[in-house]
């Protein structure tokens, strides 16, 4: 999860004022003590974490706290708008020309991830049912090309390249008019990096911007460099004026200092935050949502999103109706498996549900995919009858099927088991459902 080891040390911090019916100013001068070492931990920015402590206790010390009925509960409100306001407030959305095609400009030091998240941007935008023209401007990268033209192909979208002979201003230059005549509505241009920030990368930036005028100039930085990420920002703003910045690898084991200090030092805003390899592991970044997380509120509005995007609404509909009728098979299991698989790492959807480290037994668990990989052998191990009709698995079949898959008779009851009380936890769900449909036209969670 990002920012794991400041959301641990932050709520660990906010859990002992959280209860208290009255707080001192020493409460909350001995709180911020303690949040101000987590944020130095995570690397962020000294200047940012001091202006951040004096705003929060200001605000935490004031008559609408100290007299107010849940004291901690308001500093811990504080704490939450601060944070938000840090990583810069509201949702900074991706520009949109007047007059098409809108002309992206990736840029970026080498090996921060800009190709990829050229092509995730490419991905995203064609959720939204937008056209991208991705442009192959990094001539000196060996094989840059070729990997921009294999991220094309998977994503079906076209490639622009002139090769690696032709200048990247030209490149650019022609990419514009092919996008005009051929009526693409977003050109998004993967420039050259450098290992680090050279005379020669900027004046060719410049030449690039100064020819084609982009609406959007996103700087592409590696959040695991820490500090290092904050820098690279500031050289790049201004030298280019950057519109904002796309943060890659959050999901890593990354400290956060970079999210929670590049809109403070730079004034723009993060619009991108990559959370995996895949090419839709490239999620709008809502500083709201993300400081909830942090101090592990859980973030409902991007769960019930990637649900939303993940199910299949004539399958949710069908399983629906099985529900119903107690026809629920390993079948069906299966291709529910597949849809929570499709939302993300089972860790992140935890993450983002409200209270989940709270949780006995949730806490700091490691949550391992293998574990669906061996339920999906076991149920790929079964016959046509077996997963359709669990009760006539005898002894001899458990055995049969944890040879075929690799697993232990210990773990075939097991599944058994849970599938039996998932069943008829599903029957009450039901039950449910359909006395408050009939009283309010309620309807399942995701369902059409």
């Amino acid at each position: 999860m990002a920012f794991e080891g400041l959301a641990d040390r932050l709520q660990e911090t906010l859990k002992k004022i959280r209860g208290k019916g009255k707080v001192s100013e020493e409460d909350v001068t001995q709180m911020m003590r303690e949040v101000r070492i987590a944020l130095l931990e995570a690397d962020v920015n000294f200047k940012v974490v001091k202006d951040f402590i004096n705003r929060v206790k200001e605000r935490a010390i004031g008559q609408e706290v100290l007299k107010s009925l849940t004291p901690g509960q308001q500093v811990i409100k504080v704490v939450n708008e601060e944070l938000t306001a840090l990583m810069g407030g509201e949702q900074s959305k991706i520009a949109a020309a007047h007059k098409p095609p809108t002309v992206i400009m990736m840029v970026g030091l080498q090996g921060a991830g800009k190709t990829t998240s050229t092509g995730k941007l490419a991905k995203h935008l064609q959720k939204q049912n937008r056209n991208p023209l991705l442009v192959a401007g990094d001539i000196y990268r060996p094989a840059a090309i070729k990997q921009l033209q294999v991220l094309g192909e998977q994503l079906n979208a076209p490639v622009f390249t002139l090769g690696d002979q032709v200048s990247p201003v030209e490149i650019a230059k022609q990419a514009i008019v092919k996008a005009k005549e051929e009526h693409y509505d977003y050109v998004l241009i993967d420039t050259a990096g450098r290992l680090h920030i050279d005379d020669t990368l900027m004046d060719e930036l410049n030449q690039i911007k100064t020819e084609v005028k982009p609406d959007e100039i996103l700087l592409v930085v590696d959040s695991m460099t820490g500090q290092d990420a904050v820098n690279v920002a500031e050289s790049f703003n201004a030298q280019l004026e950057l519109t904002g910045v796309v943060l890659t690898k959050l999901d890593g084991d990354t400290r956060g200092g970079a999210a929670l200090s590049v809109k403070a030092i730079t004034g723009k805003p993060i619009k991108f935050a990559g959370m995996g390899e895949k090419l839709d592991a490239l999620e709008p970044f809502f500083p709201d949502r993300m400081a909830s997380r942090i101090l592990g509120m859980g973030d409902v509005l991007t769960l019930i999103e990637k649900a939303q995007s993940s199910v299949d609404k004539e399958k949710a509909a069908e399983l629906e109706r099985k529900m119903r009728k107690m026809e629920f098979t390993f079948d069906d299991f299966l291709d529910q498996l597949d849809q929570v698989k499709k939302m993300g790492p089972l860790e992140d959807i935890l993450g983002m549900m409200p209270g989940a480290n709270k949780i006995k037994g949730l806490k700091g668990m490691q949550v391992d995919d293998k574990a669906l990989g061996k339920v999906e052998a076991i149920v790929r191990s079964m016959t046509v009858e077996e997963k359709s009709k669990p009760e006539v698995i005898n002894a001899s079949r458990r055995k049969r099927i944890a040879l075929g898959s690799g697993t232990s008779v210990q773990d075939v009851n097991r599944l058994l088991k849970q599938f039996e009380d998932m069943k008829k936890m599903m029957k009450q769900m039901t039950q449910m459902a359909s006395s408050k449909k009939k009283k309010k036209g309620f309807k399942f969670p995701f369902m059409p």
